[in-house]
């Protein structure tokens, strides 16, 4: 069963090369999704796939150079809706 999370990140997000840095790390895995800046300094991560795969995903972006930039990670989880093809910058 394919999972969506939705992952708003706070901290010295955006101007660090965060969505380009996500989106190739978003390669090696088998999940669809975009992420983006948001206008109030977040960024917002979308992925779906298999509930380890996103998992394993998030991990290998906190475990990134982005790691340091993050101050928060609030993690929303549901059922995937299937939309996306592909993970892109938004």
């Amino acid at each position: 069963m394919r999972k969506r999370a939705t992952v708003f990140y706070t901290g010295r997000v955006q101007g660090v090369g965060f969505r380009y840095t996500a989106r190739e790390i978003a390669f090696g895995y088998e999940l669809t999704g975009y992420v983006r800046n948001l206008n109030d300094g977040r960024v917002e991560l979308v992925a779906e796939g298999v509930e380890e795969e996103i998992k394993a995903f998030l991990e290998a972006v906190h475990a990134s150079q982005l790691g340091s930039h993050i101050r928060n990670a609030d993690v929303n989880w549901r059922e995937a809706a299937e939309e996306f093809r592909g993970f892109d910058i938004r």
